[in-house]
């Protein structure tokens, strides 16, 4: 432990492999190992001192990351450690850029307060760094749009054309099945933009008190449209507490998981749990399916990752954000799994967000 009383690095700085930059409360650099020298350009020891946001180039009419201005909100959270992946370009000191992606961890004194991060910076050119190109992506989501779109072509052609020889209930079920796949081009574009919101930090949360129960049955009910054999029950205990997160939000990683355990687990026999884990309440969603080897168990909440496991559907994107919802809220995501007894993934929300968010937002020096 640091005279500050921040936790040590895991790893020697000037031995780790990529390059990592720690900067103090104040977002100024207090070292840097010499692979952050040679990715920038600069030798390591003049970097310290200088604001973390200097090193960050932006391009006409884009916005610097969140921290590069100041920490994120969620920061002020004691329970938040990580800081997301994600791409940005940095100044070298020859006076050139670099494109790269920075991921990080907070450092934080005994008691919990913010002192400063440590950043890993890793260039995107290095070799067996891949991170899926613009074709790629609008490849991904445009197959994903193809099948809601077609259907709501067909459905609203036949509609207009055939109305007068329509029954009731053939139209009610076409106009059922437009609803359904409307939402479903309404997730996946608030998915892309939640991409770009999480990889800049600009991720707004509309924080209030949220029963999670109420949200869990609600997802239930309209998770049981799409999949007609889903048996899926919400198990909280009585009294189970309130949090203060964005409904939105909790109800997006909710529709992810369950959604996730009917697609590749088994829609049969899936639970909803809860429970008061100190400081935090965790909701954790139960499968029966196969579970989920240990070499893809470490990748699911990668960006663009799908299981070789059957079909491969989705877009690779609802664990990703779903980890980042959840973090931006203070909280974790994690996944257990054992083949042949299925998986159980489990995310906690902290139940002093309210009071430690409060005093975030205090003026410096006034008195609680």
């Amino acid at each position: 432990m640091s005279e500050t009383g921040a936790v040590a690095p895991a790893v020697e700085p000037d031995s780790f492999p990529l390059g990592l930059i720690e900067v103090d409360a104040d977002r100024r650099v207090v070292a840097a190992n010499p692979e952050a020298g040679a990715v920038l350009r600069i030798a390591p020891e003049e970097l310290v001192g200088r604001a973390l946001g200097d090193l960050v180039a932006v391009g006409e009419g884009a916005a610097p990351p969140e921290w590069a201005r100041d920490w994120h909100p969620s920061a002020a959270l004691r329970s938040v450690r990580r800081i997301p992946e994600h791409p940005v370009t940095l100044r070298c000191g020859d006076g050139g850029e670099v494109e790269a992606t920075v991921a990080g961890q907070y450092r934080r004194s005994g008691d919990g307060r913010l002192q400063g991060a440590l950043l890993v910076i890793r260039p995107t050119h290095r070799r067996g760094f891949n991170p899926p190109s613009g074709i790629e992506v609008i490849s991904t989501v445009s197959h994903e749009l193809r099948s809601p779109l077609t259907s709501v072509k067909g459905y609203t052609s036949l509609l207009l054309n055939r109305w007068e020889r329509l029954k009731e209930e053939q139209k009610r079920m076409m106009l059922e099945q437009v609803h359904h796949d409307a939402d479903r081009v309404t997730r996946l574009v608030n998915e892309l933009l939640d991409i770009s919101r999480l990889e800049t930090g600009r991720l707004v949360l509309r924080r209030q008190l949220v029963d999670v129960g109420e949200i869990a049955t609600r997802v239930v009910s309209k998770l049981a449209l799409e999949y007609p054999d889903l048996d899926c029950t919400v198990e909280l205990p009585e009294g189970f507490p309130a949090v203060y997160a964005d409904p939105d939000k909790v109800e997006q990683v909710l529709t992810n998981l369950v959604e996730n355990a009917a697609k590749y687990a088994s829609p049969r026999d899936v639970h909803i749990t809860g429970e008061v884990d100190g400081d935090d309440v965790a909701v954790a969603v139960h499968d029966r399916g196969e579970g989920i080897p240990a070499s893809d168990l470490v990748r699911i909440f990668t960006k663009f990752f799908r299981r070789d496991h059957g079909k491969p559907t989705g877009s690779g994107l609802g664990l990703w954000i779903s980890r980042g919802l959840v973090e931006a809220h203070g909280g974790r995501l994690t996944a257990e799994s054992e083949p042949g007894h299925g998986s159980v993934f489990r995310f906690t929300l902290p139940l002093d967000a309210f009071d430690a968010l409060l005093e975030h937002e205090r003026p410096r020096g006034e008195a609680s």
